[in-house]
């Protein structure tokens, strides 16, 4: 059984989510779900497991994570304020943000001479890499699992055998024979 979140780290979650989603919006867990914002049908970002891939070490982003989050809020306040909004205190600044307004001021952070862009831009990054590669998961299990990024784009799954074989040419015609040497794994040799 884990732990209870910390009340900090529910509010770096629930943010964090809320960023995934306006990266890559998705439809809404629940009624009440406040993180994703529900401006996009079917699956986003957050369910092909965003905060997964955010909190694998791999990344070099976790450690950086409750940081982010927290500027985050702070520029969500700052924007709030300026856009004359009145946030609900119940949920963190940017997860009180209508969408629109959370999608205008990541276009902000992320704009070219944001002082923060490299940062910003890089957990954009990253958020979209949990929906359309499935970074953190191996590919054959993810899509196994139904990882909704992977199958939008049209993965299938390998064949029998755990190999993924195209019977269509991508580019229409077979561009080049299997050198000879080629290892049974598919590697060269």
């Amino acid at each position: 059984m884990q732990p209870e979140a910390t009340e900090e780290e529910r509010v770096k979650n629930l943010t964090l989510e809320a960023f995934a989603d306006t990266i890559v919006p998705g439809e809404k867990r629940d009624p009440g779900d406040r993180a994703i914002a529900g401006a996009a049908p079917g699956p986003g970002s957050v369910a092909a497991g965003a905060l997964e891939l955010l909190n694998f070490d791999a990344t070099g982003v976790t450690a950086g994570l409750p940081y982010l989050a927290q500027s985050l809020n702070d520029h969500a306040k700052s924007y709030a304020g300026e856009a004359e909004l009145d946030l609900d205190h119940d949920v963190p600044p940017f997860v009180a943000l209508p969408y629109e307004h959370r999608r205008e001021l990541v276009r902000t952070l992320t704009a070219p001479g944001h002082p923060e862009k490299d940062g910003w831009v890089s957990l954009a990054l990253f958020c979209n890499m949990a929906y359309d590669s499935a970074a953190h998961r191996h590919t054959a299990e993810a899509i196994r699992d139904g990882h909704p990024g992977l199958l939008a784009l049209g993965y299938r799954a390998p064949d029998a055998d755990g190999l993924w074989r195209f019977p269509k040419y991508g580019y229409g015609r077979k561009l080049a024979e299997l050198h000879p040497d080629t290892t049974a794994s598919g590697s060269p040799a």
